[in-house]
């Protein structure tokens, strides 16, 4: 059976839950071909990074796919690229806010190593709102992208990131958002097709 390491981060931003792993917590153990490990990495920069690659190192996963907030967006988004910018419009968790900093000293970019054609294609086809996007922003989610793809550069371990819309109870002023059960199911059918 093949390993997949996924990972949701905490709540950011004056929220008091985060979607990604509200969600990424309701997995089940096993799905399709995988032996699921579930991760919450903290809403900071390089700590959630470092704390994905720390417990990778142990399991040797053979995908690494992490899921991430986008508060406004309206489907479930698969990133196809990370770019090397760390530019931040608030404070993380831990009050660091870089502004126009290079995350590592590597490519400009890097493109997602996960099918996400394919995966928004089956999210659309059963009725789940899915679109591909190509900026995962210039905060944390960007950087754990970026640093991991630039780490397994050249290995067999493939990563991606998918982006979620608020969850229902979050949404306020009539926000986009998703309920949970339909992001657990994109979840779900996303590593189906991995």
């Amino acid at each position: 059976m093949k390993k997949l390491l996924i990972t949701g981060f905490d709540a950011f931003g004056g929220e008091t839950i985060n979607p990604s792993w509200e969600s990424v917590k309701r997995l089940p153990e096993k799905i399709g071909d995988f032996a699921i490990t579930k991760l919450q990495i903290p809403t900071a920069f390089k700590k959630g990074s470092q704390k994905v690659l720390d417990v990778a190192k142990t399991i040797c996963p053979d995908v690494i796919l992490c899921i991430g907030q986008a508060g406004g967006r309206q489907f479930i988004t698969p990133e196809v690229v990370a770019i090397n910018l760390m530019d931040a419009k608030i404070t993380d968790n831990l009050g660091y806010k870089p502004i126009n900093k290079q995350i590592l000293n590597g490519q400009n970019a890097y493109f997602s190593t996960i099918p996400v054609k394919e995966i928004v294609e089956n999210l659309n086809a059963k009725g789940i709102p899915s679109a591909l996007s190509y900026s995962a922003g210039t905060f944390v989610c960007n950087e754990v992208l970026y640093t991991l793809l630039h780490h397994y550069e050249n290995t067999s371990v493939r990563v991606g990131f998918i982006h979620v819309p608020y969850l229902t109870e979050q949404a306020k002023n009539g926000e986009p958002s998703m309920p949970i059960e339909n992001i657990v199911n994109a979840l779900k059918i996303a590593i189906e097709t991995l």
